[in-house]
């Protein structure tokens, strides 16, 4: 069932916070329908309890969690329906429809830092090495591949890229962001090449109706969707017998990784990235440490094996 088609009738509020989160805090589809899906959560609990949601109180909420881990949903899953919950009560106490915000004691779930995967050059490399660019797919791969990771690209500002977003002579391209927000991100002179090369073939597809403006097209002539990119990533990954488990934010991790070793500073990463906040960028100082490390285990005199 459909918890939120059913909401609508029984908890218009619901409704309104939707249309706060898209028209007053300016975030995408995906996100809007994340953050929807875990209230729908909530709004299921309090359903089968029989509980509107005036009277919710942080005794509700935390039942409402307990159930959660009864469910054995994650810890980092768990941290962001809490997150979710929080907002929305942000929002009913912003809005006057309640006076106290019965999330404010939550506690979210301690979450062990993940580092992100990151692929070295040589393995980024091996992966370009194997695309065919003799072929019009090929050559519109190689050049995803490297715009990618040239500008350290979301998957979805990538399948969003338009010609209209390309300052190729100032070396910049414009990129629409979370929340519609926009930034401009250096490409480099590969990744400009890598385009150029693929525009010929562009221009022998049969482009759909609105779909012109697009730079990357699926044979069809539609945007290219996230789902064919990822496709042919796993392909090349797999083809070059790649052990780690990549996925095209893969690609932008390693960007940002890169940078850092290579001196950069956290201040422009996160500016190039588009993370709001420097916390969401300071997780690749904690893959610089590790990589840090490993070079100085292995090249320092005392560690050297006979």
């Amino acid at each position: 069932m459909n918890v939120l088609s059913k909401e609508k009738e029984s908890y218009p509020v619901v409704e309104k916070y939707k249309r706060f989160l898209l028209l007053e805090r300016g975030l995408s589809k995906n996100t809007i329908e994340a953050y929807m899906t875990d209230l729908a959560k909530l709004i299921a609990f309090i359903q089968e309890q029989n509980i509107p949601v005036k009277e919710i109180t942080t005794d509700t909420l935390e039942a409402f969690l307990a159930q959660l881990y009864d469910e054995q949903i994650s810890p980092r899953s768990i941290a962001r329906i809490i997150s979710g919950v929080k907002s929305f009560f942000r929002f009913l106490v912003l809005d006057e429809y309640l006076e106290d915000d019965p999330s404010e004691l939550l506690d979210s779930p301690q979450i062990g830092m993940k580092l992100p995967i990151v692929l070295t050059l040589e393995e980024i490399d091996r992966i370009l090495s194997v695309i065919d660019v003799s072929t019009s797919e090929g050559t519109r791969n190689y050049a995803i591949i490297e715009t990618l990771y040239s500008c350290g690209l979301r998957i979805s500002e990538l399948t969003h890229l338009r010609f209209s977003d390309l300052y190729f002579d100032e070396g910049f391209i414009r990129v629409q962001g979370k929340g519609s927000k926009q930034r401009l991100v250096p490409i480099s002179e590969t990744a400009i090449t890598r385009i150029n090369d693929y525009l010929p073939y562009r221009r022998q597809l049969n482009v759909q109706k609105g779909q012109e403006d697009f730079v990357f097209l699926s044979a069809r002539g539609k945007a290219i969707s996230r789902i064919t990119v990822f496709y042919y990533i796993k392909q090349y990954a797999e083809a070059v017998g790649l052990q780690k488990k990549i996925s095209p934010h893969v690609f932008r991790h390693s960007f940002a990784t890169h940078l850092l070793e290579r001196g950069a500073n956290i201040r422009a990463i996160q500016e190039m990235l588009g993370h709001e906040k420097i916390t969401t960028t300071e997780i690749y100082t904690h893959i610089d440490r590790t990589f840090l490390r490993q070079e100085i285990i292995e090249h320092h005199p005392r560690n050297k094996r006979n």
